[in-house]
């Protein structure tokens, strides 16, 4: 009998793994023994790392995006049609067209959304470069900043961890090569009471900001933001002014996962090691989905979608198990406009940053070409 895989959502993860399960299923393809399916949101496949570049004018629009049909193996079945429900006992998914499919394997990469409306004010006062629209406004708001107060203000859960440190560090070196370094004080907020959830992170990164000048407010929960007076408070009664703030909203799930009980706040209850639901071992769980405590990155989702692609194929070609994932991870990260560095870590091996250097942020600007490549299981 035909097996049927089902991958739900169509970002890096579930683009990845359906092209990766067309490779090593092909001969099963070709006998109609398996049949791969992708739902996804868009018809346009969107490179997200990419858009902390759009506000410096570094990246065009024109290089974020491709056709959804285009960087998907021809083999895999695709509509553009979200699932509203998933009932894991029947092994059923509903879509909002109210289309029905059975699956006999499930890959759940819905990926995750902002969710600014959560904190007071923060629509209305707030700027952030998540999203296209938002990158499009701090592009706007930075071109017309001509000094002040700039508050980088960090809100958890938020998927791509050193982003924010990304854009701070890289803000600073735009500052300066305009002009305004001298006339702008540049703050940085944090929720715990480090500079980064990463503790080896946050010890690299305090004498780096403080190096550069940069402020820093640590057990920073915001609480509201007054967009009108430009103020924005914590939980701990701290009031920062401001003359722009930058944001990184707080991120959820997405609802069909709560709505189905995979899991709460959107993130489906995940083993670790196997990437299965804990409860229902026909679903897997991939990228920003998953609830493990580990970075919601590109390249997590990537190393996540190995182990899978290898253990589907090696339970539909041979009954058996493949390997776990080992909780790997890799990140670049951008110490301003023309150094990077990178760390890199597993649920064994703490994270390591080496030193920055112009050669590690070409390996990062080269990544943004080669993206496409590695969407399609290419690289």
């Amino acid at each position: 009998m035909s097996k049927h895989i089902l991958v739900v959502g169509g970002g890096l993860a579930g683009t990845m793994v359906a092209n990766g399960l067309c490779r090593r299923l092909g001969n099963e393809l070709r006998a109609g023994q398996v049949q791969i399916t992708l739902l996804g949101t868009s018809d346009r496949h969107l490179y997200q790392p990419a858009l902390l570049f759009v506000p410096f004018g570094l990246a065009g629009e024109e290089n974020l995006f491709r056709s959804q049909r285009q960087v998907l193996d021809r083999r895999v079945v695709f509509h553009v049609d979200p699932a509203r429900q998933i009932e894991a006992v029947t092994k059923k998914v509903t879509t909002e067209a109210g289309r029905v499919f059975d699956y006999d394997y499930l890959i759940l990469a819905t990926g995750s959304r902002l969710m600014p409306e959560t904190v007071p004010g923060m629509v209305e006062g707030a700027h952030w470069f998540y999203d296209l629209a938002g990158a499009r406004k701090l592009r706007s708001a930075l071109q017309a900043f001509t000094g002040g107060r700039i508050v980088v203000n960090i809100n958890v859960p938020h998927k791509c961890p050193v982003a924010p440190l990304e854009m701070t560090l890289m803000l600073h070196d735009y500052l300066t090569k305009r002009g305004l370094i001298d006339r702008t004080t540049l703050t940085y907020t944090y929720p715990i009471g480090r500079l980064h959830a990463l503790e080896p992170v946050a010890h690299w990164c305090k004498p780096v900001l403080e190096q550069r000048g940069i402020q820093s407010e640590t057990f920073f929960n915001t609480e509201w933001i007054d967009p009108v007076n430009q103020r924005i408070t914590s939980m701990e009664g701290v009031t920062l002014d401001y003359d722009l703030l930058i944001t990184i909203p707080p991120h959820a799930g997405m609802e069909v996962v709560s709505t189905s009980n995979l899991g709460r706040g959107g993130w489906a209850t995940t083993d670790p090691k196997t990437l299965l639901h804990t409860v229902h071992k026909e679903i897997f769980v991939i990228g920003d989905t998953t609830n493990i405590p580990i970075s919601k990155a590109g390249s997590t989702a990537h190393f996540e979608t190995e182990t899978v692609i290898a253990n589907i194929t090696a339970l539909i070609q041979e009954g058996c198990w493949s390997h776990d994932y080992d909780g790997k991870v890799f990140c670049f990260l951008e110490t301003g406009m023309e150094e990077g560095t990178y760390t890199w870590f597993n649920y064994v091996t703490p994270p390591r940053l080496g030193p920055p250097s112009q050669m590690i942020h070409w390996f990062r600007l080269a990544y943004n070409r080669l993206y496409w490549l590695s969407v399609k299981g290419l690289l």
